[in-house]
């Protein structure tokens, strides 16, 4: 059966000593926590260390928001994978939608990224997802397949995370309709081609969607943006409780 990962994404927020409050009030948020789940947080690089730290015995992993496929080298601000595993990261966020927008990342890129985490033991998070040009145009199962294709191959897909998140719904508000999420992340996970794939579901998820979301066969999860934020919000979504059937 596959566990659900609600992994939070802090962006370019939290400062180390924000970290070490907000894991203050977290930690006892979480002593409790069901056996089906699985936390894990993406600070800045900056707060990695001190979130380990703050957090070593309370069952949360810890993600890096991004990881360069070059084991070293003249990478002028770039991370490597052996940096981040000296650290206790465990997982690695790769093709977010922001880094492909903002620093032309490329799916050929993406897959070295997620590569390069597994031959390190990091866990990659894949992200996929569509703009609203693509879904208004019917063309969101080509983007996310295509995504899919290039973005996995010569990945080993049991040891992989893949989340969707429609770039329309990221940050503005708008949160796909939890049966149509549920769909998309089914097509996912037939398109990688194993059945115990962790497919995920972000797009501003809140204590309000994520009951609903959580109830979907197809959505093993969320990766969650400024709800992480928030000890309590995140809280509340790490706690979530699925409509029964």
């Amino acid at each position: 059966m596959r566990k659900a990962v609600i992994a939070g994404n802090w962006k370019m927020h939290m400062t180390c000593e924000e970290t070490r409050v907000f894991a203050a009030a977290f930690r006892p948020l979480i002593e409790d926590l069901p056996a089906d789940r699985q936390v894990v947080i993406a600070p800045p690089f900056t707060s990695i260390p001190t979130l380990s730290r703050h957090l070593a015995g309370a069952g949360v992993s810890v993600a890096a928001q991004n990881v360069h496929w070059e084991e070293k080298g003249a990478y002028t601000g770039m991370i490597s994978a052996a940096m981040l595993v000296e650290h206790g990261v465990s997982h690695a966020i790769v093709g977010h939608s922001e880094p492909r927008k903002y620093y032309s990342e490329t799916d050929e890129q993406i897959n070295l990224r997620a590569r390069t985490a597994q031959k390190h033991g990091l866990i990659p998070i894949l992200c996929v997802g569509e703009s609203l040009d693509q879904r208004e145009s019917s063309e969101t199962e080509r983007v996310i397949h295509r995504q899919i294709e290039q973005g996995l191959h010569a990945v080993d897909p049991s040891s992989l995370i893949v989340a969707y998140e429609p770039i329309w719904a990221i940050g503005t508000g708008k949160t796909c309709a939890a049966e149509e999420a549920n769909r998309i992340c089914g097509l996912i996970r037939g398109w990688v081609g194993h059945d115990d794939v962790i497919v995920q579901y972000g797009g501003s998820v809140t204590p309000a969607t994520i009951d609903d979301l959580m109830g979907q066969s197809d959505i093993d999860g969320v990766l969650v943006g400024g709800a992480s934020l928030d000890p309590l919000s995140f809280g509340r979504i790490a706690n979530y409780q699925a409509p029964a059937g």
